[in-house]
């Protein structure tokens, strides 16, 4: 008895061609590189924008940094887990990451903390100075932010002999999106208002040069790497992170600040760390051959 063909459920197209459903699967995170791109170049119209009377430019290019931030580690996150990396994907982010955490907030950090100070105060010899000096200071964030990437491009696997040989789970330098995030959360902790004195202009730029430096050390900063979002966590961990979106959707710019600057010191605490343990541990004795011993 032959059996009726309209019993048998038919295959979709995508079953039959698997290649179909990775195609569809690699432009994801595409996706989340290309609205990266956008943050940066919406961030780098904001700060144009800027000025003492419209601040409120500056803030939201420091909010287009931050949301690129997210977009930044959702479209590696995605890729790892879907295992649709490709060449394409990491030149293409790596050029994003240029545009959006090198650009972008080097001219936010020039416009708001020393390019206006000439608008606040008489044009004299100090105020230029400060006004170039940041100039040369956010050029320094820019060509530190593309090296840190060219350096990450090319490691195979990077293990720094100084900062104690870190694995994996850890950064050697402040990766370039953590150095924007801290551009960007100083500023929105200001609410856009942009250096209105000497002094703090003089500590932003010692600033600037501080996450410029970071970012071409091999200092070890925290990846996040080894948190496995498709294993099974436990259900305080949810309660944490809930209680975090919270008070970062009600207090972002108490927050943000928080976070950014200890992200930020958590290179410097590790590297301290080190330098104490081996300074505390006694030099190995002197090696003698066998012939030389009493």
């Amino acid at each position: 008895m032959e059996q009726d063909d309209r019993s048998v459920p038919r295959r979709r197209k995508e079953d039959r061609d698997p290649r179909r459903l990775r195609k569809g699967m690699y432009i994801l995170p595409s996706v989340f590189t290309t609205l990266n791109i956008a943050a940066g170049y919406y961030a780098i119209l904001q700060v144009t924008h800027g000025s003492v009377t419209e601040a409120w430019h500056f803030d939201n290019a420091a909010k287009a940094i931050g949301f690129a931030v997210l977009f930044d580690g959702l479209d590696g996150r995605i890729a790892r887990m879907t295992h649709t990396s490709s060449d394409f994907g990491r030149e293409l982010d790596s050029l994003a990451d240029v545009i959006t955490f090198g650009v972008a907030p080097a001219l936010l950090a020039w416009m708001w903390g020393f390019r206006l100070l000439s608008t606040l105060f008489t044009s004299t010899d100090v105020v230029n100075k400060l006004v170039q000096l940041g100039a040369i200071a956010s050029f320094l964030f820019l060509i530190a932010g593309a090296s840190r990437l060219a350096r990450f491009n090319i490691a195979v696997n990077p293990q720094p002999s100084n900062p104690g040989r870190p694995g994996k789970k850890y950064f050697v330098g402040m990766p370039i999106p953590a150095g924007a995030g801290v551009v960007a959360a100083v500023v929105h902790f200001s609410a856009g208002d942009p250096i209105s004195s000497w002094s703090m202009a003089i500590a932003w730029l010692l600033m600037v040069i501080a996450v410029s430096y970071l970012m071409v050390s091999t200092w070890r900063f925290y990846s996040f790497k080894d948190i496995d979002l498709r294993s099974r966590q436990p259900f305080r961990l949810i309660i944490l992170l809930a209680m975090l979106f919270a008070a970062i959707w009600f207090y972002s710019r108490q927050v943000l600040f928080v976070i950014a600057l200890l992200y930020m010191f958590s290179g410097v605490f590790w590297r301290l760390q080190w330098i104490f343990r081996r300074r505390g541990n006694p030099p190995p004795p002197a090696y003698k051959e066998a012939s030389q011993t009493p």
